[in-house]
């Protein structure tokens, strides 16, 4: 299911969590070559995902 991606926050490990509407989080690594993500690792490049939609994983799970 596509939610909103509302904030952002560091994990335990200093890992990026994108922070999604119906209230879960999804990891958002730069992690090359498997994940290339270059936005995450700046303020910017992550104030630019703001409203932007990720298939929230936890939410599929959920639905029947």
């Amino acid at each position: 299911m596509r939610q909103c991606i509302i904030g952002f926050h560091q994990d335990e490990y200093g890992d990026w969590v994108a922070d999604l509407e119906c209230g879960h989080g999804q990891h958002v690594r730069h992690a090359p070559p498997w994940s290339e993500r270059p936005w995450v690792v700046t303020p910017q490049g992550r104030a630019q995902k703001l409203g932007e939609t990720l298939d929230c994983k936890k939410c599929d799970e959920e639905s029947p």
